[in-house]
């Protein structure tokens, strides 16, 4: 399998990042009062079924992290329409701002869960319109459905036709779907031991995304193809041999 073009394309930063996401939504669920910080589909669910019951205050636990995933999403987006890119990528400024949200969020207590779950569910709607490339192909990294979807058609599209660039998709698919799953695994581990402080794993790994991204694999693919482009132009200069 080739090397992605772009660092935040890559297999490496899209496995720290759904481990992160898996972690996120394991800490709001079970140490946060069984809100979701990245299934929105489940939250909004769960706001109808509480409004429904009459349960307004119960209804806003749900539809407030809602609110605030959609404006993390915006949030990221005027990153990218804003940055100037002088010294950090915007994807970079992005990490930033969700590892100081979730540090906010290790410090508040458990009477105030409805902020700490929307603070979450912000920085997982910024990780998710910043990261949504692997290999160039789409994916999320703070849910499932999407990447399973994608999966399966290609080990399908792989069944049919033997292409092995679509098993080479299904398994970046599924393999990112595994490091969602290991995350909120040991995301139920480091609750038990850490309790509301779980959460700064997050940041941690995030912290070494922001790092891993300061390798910039389009600079050293433009430097090797300008390389090889000159020693192409020395090769045709030479004299011919009598």
């Amino acid at each position: 399998m080739k090397r992605a073009k772009q660092t935040s394309e890559s297999i490496e930063l899209a496995a720290i990042l759904a481990f992160s996401g898996g972690l996120m939504d394991a800490y709001s669920y079970l140490a946060r009062g069984k809100v979701f910080a990245n299934a929105q589909t489940g939250n909004i669910l769960l706001f109808g079924v509480n409004l429904a019951d009459g349960d307004v205050n119960r209804a806003l636990h749900y539809a407030v992290p809602v609110v605030a995933f959609a404006v993390g999403i915006a949030l990221a987006h005027s990153l990218k329409i804003f940055s100037k890119e002088r010294h950090l990528h915007w994807r970079q400024t992005a990490l930033i701002v969700e590892v100081v949200l979730l540090v906010v969020v290790s410090f508040i207590p458990d009477d105030f869960n409805l902020i700490a779950n929307s603070l979450t569910s912000l920085g997982c709607g910024i990780q998710v319109q910043a990261f949504r490339k692997l290999h160039g192909n789409g994916f999320a990294t703070t849910m499932c459905i999407g990447n399973l979807r994608s999966g399966t058609q290609k080990l399908v599209d792989y069944l049919h036709e033997r292409d092995r660039g679509y098993l080479e998709g299904c398994l970046l698919y599924y393999g990112v779907i595994t490091c969602f799953a290991i995350g909120a695994i040991a995301g139920s581990r480091v609750i038990g031991a850490l309790g509301l402080k779980a959460i700064l794993v997050s940041p941690a790994l995030l912290l070494v995304a922001f790092f891993v991204m300061f390798h910039d694999r389009e600079k050293r693919a433009r430097e090797r193809a300008a390389a090889a482009a000159a020693a192409e132009r020395g090769k045709t200069s030479l004299p011919a041999s009598k």
